[in-house]
């Protein structure tokens, strides 16, 4: 009679999993010291790196923020997740797990607290706006990133165009002698959709107009606040932004998920050396 073998099989880390997070991590890390080269040539044309200072010296946000810390993000996570997969090294892929699940939990911390306190987030959204409108003319990234809101949004100031007293070059008092006294930025105008050239000086003196009512500055410029305008945005385009937001958490989850698989496949092939 002949005998039986059994056969074990060892177990071995699976290869789809693993050059799956590699190639997605690849991306990520490009994608990230992209944003990272980008936001260090801003700082580098505006000499804040020849001059660290001038970081504080700008009183409200400089856009330019956003590419070194989401770059600088992304370039870790990108790291750690691609060499970690390629080596099989356990500790970057743990590392990643982590730092990838503390970045889900910000953010659902951070949804949870803007849904539960709306009206103390409201109110640091107007501070925080009318903080950036102040510096204004410090920065033209700034100034851009300002410019394109009110007009994506069709809206002046966090509040309304009265908000432009912040800043030293559009308020209304008398010994305020810039040409701008009294006026809004140009991305406050109503644009005229027959005209092809952008009029920069749409905004000079509108404010001087309050005495004659409120409907003479409606033909002329907007007169919602962002704040609210962007309130408005939100409910209007919910279904679009809670899909967003589930879609990366998701991805976020999925990515957790597959390192520490790999990380539990990688376990049992070092415990049968």
């Amino acid at each position: 009679m002949q005998g039986k073998h059994q056969h074990f099989q060892e177990p071995e880390v699976g290869c789809c999993g693993k050059y799956f997070l590699f190639g997605f991590n690849i991306v990520f890390w490009v994608l990230g010291a992209l944003f990272l080269a980008i936001g260090l040539w801003a700082w580098g044309e505006k000499g804040v790196l020849s001059n660290i200072s001038a970081l504080t010296d700008l009183g409200g946000l400089d856009p330019v923020w956003l590419f070194v810390v989401v770059g600088g993000v992304m370039s870790v996570l990108g790291f750690a997740g691609c060499i970690g997969a390629l080596r099989e090294n356990t500790f970057l892929l743990k590392f990643f797990s982590v730092f990838l699940g503390l970045i889900f939990f910000l953010e659902l911390a951070t949804g949870i607290l803007a849904f539960v306190f709306k009206d103390w987030i409201r109110d640091q959204l107007n501070f925080f706006i009318n903080n950036n409108v102040k510096a204004y003319r410090d920065d033209i990234d700034l100034q851009n990133l300002i410019d394109f809101a009110q007009e994506y949004w069709s809206c002046c100031g966090a509040r309304g165009p009265n908000d432009w007293n912040l800043n030293i070059y559009f308020n209304c008092t008398d010994l305020n002698p810039s040409r701008e006294r009294c006026g809004v930025p140009f991305s406050c105008c109503v644009r005229d959709p027959a005209e092809d050239v952008l009029n920069t000086q749409c905004g000079y003196d509108v404010r001087l107009k309050l005495v004659r009512g409120e409907l003479e500055q409606q033909g002329s410029i907007h007169t919602k606040g962002c704040v609210g305008q962007f309130e408005k945005w939100l409910q209007d385009n919910l279904i679009v932004v809670a899909g967003v937001f589930v879609g990366v958490a998701l991805l976020q989850i999925f990515g957790i998920c597959l390192a520490q698989n790999l990380v539990s496949d990688i376990k049992a092939v070092k415990a049968n050396w």
